[in-house]
């Protein structure tokens, strides 16, 4: 979102106000510092053990004060977050018309992600403006009935690419400035969806183990997710292993350049399987189905599952055969072509009388 925010406060027909809600505190005051926003509004509602009930009633209840003090004529919300949902039956609430960003992703199952599948369906509900990144996203609302207010532009994430990574980029994280990406294979990793938790997460670091063993020639890099129930599975399996390195959180940007410098994405995230495939980066989620199928199709992504004999032979796979490799490594990334918030604002306009005409759609065949 952070792209679109300062696109939004380069327009001069439109006044931006930003909201955070601090659902995740760290990670969130990274992205603020990295892109110099100052939000107008703070609801700081993280405390320690929260929940789900936690998350969604202290935003709603936060969002209900701020949109009654600035009576917005419209509210973004991103994603797939229950922050996401809030804001936008917050707004709902007041009649406030909602635009979704990112919408339209879906794996046809409530349960998988949890809570986030049915977060963003319940948001292409009560939104009014959708803002799809593909064309497979735009079909998904219109087979549920949505017809008004659909466009294509590519995600915002692909955007942000363009201000985070660069050749000469020192990390914060002393770690990363000492491997040798050029002699080893760098393997980045993530791990901490909540349906992943348990039987699923212990098979993920089981497989991620057998990979360090089997494989000298590489190094795996792995921010833990600062969840407990992660960052104990990831100590009593991964732990101890010269070659595999447990590191706190990355920032925006210094995960933007890692991926840069990997080898090998292996994730269970959403939008590392859109952002690696940016950079030439083949990626293996590590989950059961993904949202993002145009990824698979294209060839950037390849699902390896939750059971440690497959994800093990599918890495196997990309680090002995070097043509396997580079076939998805040179795949076209169908996620966007850096100007998907410069199309977001001009819809904006457009539907709000002040554009003559809407903005050109996204097209992975048509890319600039």
């Amino acid at each position: 979102m952070a792209p679109l925010v300062k696109e939004l406060e380069s327009r001069s027909e439109l006044r931006s106000i930003c909201c955070i809600t601090a659902q995740h505190r760290e990670m969130l005051d990274d992205v603020l510092r990295l892109f110099a926003i100052t939000p107008d509004y703070d609801l700081d509602i993280m405390e320690a053990s929260q929940s789900l009930y936690t998350i969604t009633s202290k935003c709603l209840l936060g969002l209900e004060q701020v949109f009654s003090q600035e009576k917005p004529d419209l509210v973004l919300v991103h994603g797939d977050t229950s922050t996401t949902f809030s804001g936008a039956l917050a707004a709902f609430y007041q009649k406030i018309p909602v635009g979704h960003v990112e919408a339209g992703l879906r794996t046809w199952d409530r349960y998988s992600p949890f809570p986030e599948e049915m977060n963003r369906s319940m948001v292409g509900r009560l939104a009014q403006l959708h803002f799809c990144p593909t064309g497979a996203n735009r079909r998904n609302l219109e087979n549920e009935g949505v017809r008004d207010g659909l466009f294509v532009t590519g995600n915002t994430v692909i955007d942000a690419l363009k201000t985070t990574v660069r050749p000469d980029y020192r990390f914060r994280t002393d770690l990363l400035n000492t491997l040798d990406y050029q002699g080893k294979k760098v393997i980045l990793v993530t791990c901490h969806r909540r349906e992943n938790y348990g039987q699923p997460m212990t098979n993920i670091m089981r497989a991620l183990r057998r990979i360090a063993e089997d494989f000298p020639e590489t190094e795996l890099v792995y921010p833990v997710h600062l969840s407990p129930v992660v960052r104990k599975a990831a100590g009593e399996y991964l732990s101890g292993h010269p070659r595999i390195h447990l590191i706190d959180p990355l920032t925006p940007d210094e995960m933007h350049n890692l991926m840069a410098r990997s080898c090998l994405v292996m994730t269970d995230s959403g939008g590392l399987q859109e952002e690696a495939p940016a950079l030439g980066r083949p990626v293996l989620v590590l989950r059961r189905e993904t949202e993002r199928p145009e990824a698979v199709e294209a060839g950037t992504v390849r699902l390896a599952g939750t059971e440690e004999e497959p994800i093990y032979q599918e890495a196997l796979r990309l680090l002995t055969d070097e043509s396997a490799y580079q076939e998805m490594a040179r795949a076209v990334n169908p996620y966007g072509d850096g100007n998907a918030c410069r199309r977001i604002a001009d819809a904006i306009l457009w539907t709000n009388g002040l554009r003559e005409a809407p903005p050109e759609e996204f097209s992975a065949g048509n890319r600039t």
